[in-house]
């Protein structure tokens, strides 16, 4: 669809969208109450219209939309489609899935958060503690102010998240130095957070071992980084700083012996040994025709379902949520012993990579390890 006829409909009136189906065939019908003023590619048809994108005088399907299936009723971004010059479908909040199970831990140290901080900016975020949740709620309840007092002086979303974490660390710090308990400051949390503006602009910031996972065309594409000593660059900077990695003894590597990751908002006692808060960030165009969801999740997941796995089981599921609540039971069943937690954004081609059911080894680690040695 043209900027021009985008600009047309949004210029002469609001409109709502909605299916037909014709022939196995579905198509747009954009109505309009009273008569439709002739607008660009907008042709009359006895009192309802539809778009015709190239003038061919074709219906356009919902495909064209990235919503392809019935299943699926999102309206359409009418400014961020006038100003990317194609379609946005709308992502409601209400219809991103999220789950967090216990797993064989005593307490859930893991955090999950979906909101909407601006109307055309939305935030998804997961946290995975150790040492106690108090980093993990920290971050659960804090993160979206710096990010909100980053977007008053920058509308950069790469450099408002590199600020926020940042910031959350240090005021992190400050709180734990109240209760005056010298454990509390040894406590930590991953944090990957996801930011999602107009429709489009995908940013994902993380630190830790928690992944971000977009799954385009049934493929699963990592957005995020494993922050661990096994990485060479990680390892070299950890060193620099006069700290040093040990294995245990099925492989697993940690900081002083202490930590299993190199990046984390948190863990003061290991700050001057190379444990950095600055997150790694990637930036990203959703291609809602072709990506079918982002997922975020924490280790209790990750760690034994490999990623396209993770895309696999949630395309055979009905929805987000149905997803969320597979995904982390399926953790549960090959013997996760963390906390397993799943956030799940449904993108336009939600639905459309259904292959066939996956079947998986079963002679995987049944063992979920944890981040303390």
């Amino acid at each position: 669809m043209s900027s021009a006829v985008l600009l047309g409909l949004l210029r002469y009136g609001t409109f709502t969208v909605t299916r037909h189906t014709v022939n196995s065939t579905t198509v747009v019908n954009a109505q309009r109450a009273g008569a439709w003023l002739g607008v660009g590619g907008v042709r009359r048809a006895s009192g309802s219209a539809r778009f015709d994108s190239d003038g061919s005088g074709r219906p356009v399907t919902w495909d064209s939309f990235g919503i392809w299936d019935n299943r699926v009723e999102e309206p359409i971004l009418l400014p961020s489609s006038i100003r990317y010059g194609k379609p946005i479908p709308q992502v409601s909040l209400s219809r991103v899935g999220s789950a967090s199970v216990l797993g064989l831990r005593k307490q859930n140290e893991d955090r999950l958060r979906v909101s909407r901080i601006r109307d055309n900016l939305l935030y998804f975020a997961v946290f995975d503690g150790h040492g106690g949740p108090h980093a993990a709620e920290y971050c659960y309840t804090f993160m979206e102010k710096f990010i909100r007092d980053a977007l008053e002086d920058e509308e950069d979303l790469e450099k408002v998240l590199k600020k926020a974490f940042v910031e959350v660390d240090k005021a992190l710090h400050t709180h734990l130095s109240y209760f005056n308990n010298a454990s509390f400051l040894t406590t930590g949390t991953t944090a990957t957070v996801a930011m999602l503006r107009d429709g489009v602009e995908l940013v994902v910031g993380g630190v830790g071992d928690s992944r971000a996972l977009l799954c385009r065309k049934g493929r699963a594409n990592k957005l995020s980084k494993d922050h661990t000593p096994d990485c060479k660059e990680e390892r070299r900077r950890i060193q620099k700083f006069g700290g040093f990695v040990t294995w245990n003894s099925v492989g697993e590597a940690y900081v002083n012996g202490r930590l299993a990751m190199t990046r984390s908002i948190g863990d003061f006692h290991l700050k001057s040994s190379g444990v950095i808060e600055e997150p790694d960030i990637r930036r990203i165009n959703v291609q809602h025709p072709d990506d079918n969801f982002l997922a975020l999740t924490t280790d209790g997941i990750n760690f034994l379902l490999s990623d396209q796995e993770i895309c696999d089981v949630i395309s055979q599921c009905q929805d987000p949520t149905e997803a969320a609540e597979v995904i982390t039971q399926q953790a549960l069943q090959y013997g996760s012993e963390d906390n397993a937690t799943i956030v799940v954004v449904p993108f336009g081609a939600w639905g459309r990579s259904r292959g066939s059911n996956a079947t998986y080894s079963m002679s995987r680690n049944f063992t979920s390890g944890g981040r303390w040695a």
